[in-house]
């Protein structure tokens, strides 16, 4: 069984800077891409940022692009996301996935999900 668990939401002003974190048990962590998503209350699960399994790929939602950094080290069962210049509406739920296979961008070819962690940013 795999566990997720995010961790380093909070709530921040907007131009603000948040890192998350995303703990996997297991020992097939390195195997597998990785995924945040975030939900916002009344909308919809959205993409945010991917890595590949090595960590040399990286892909990005149009919106958190040059903003957000998605990183990950294999050695600590570990994803972060690294995000700067918050603004208002990034407010949201952040989820971290492993994606076995298939698209990058779409929640439903992801298998195992965290508990979330809340992003806050006032304005």
């Amino acid at each position: 069984q795999v566990q997720l668990v995010e961790s380093g939401g909070g709530l921040v002003q907007a131009g603000g800077s948040l890192r998350l974190s995303c703990a996997a048990s297991g020992r097939t962590f390195s195997s597998y891409a990785m995924g945040w998503f975030r939900q916002a209350p009344g909308k919809e699960r959205e993409f945010v940022a991917a890595i590949s399994w090595s960590g040399g790929n990286t892909y990005y939602a149009d919106f958190v692009k040059g903003r957000f950094t998605i990183s990950r080290d294999n050695a600590k069962n570990t994803v972060y996301l690294q995000m700067n210049s918050l603004k208002p509406e990034d407010t949201a739920v952040y989820y971290c996935a492993r994606r076995p296979r298939g698209s990058y961008y779409s929640p439903s070819e992801y298998d195992y999900w965290g508990q979330g962690t809340q992003v806050t940013v006032s304005s």
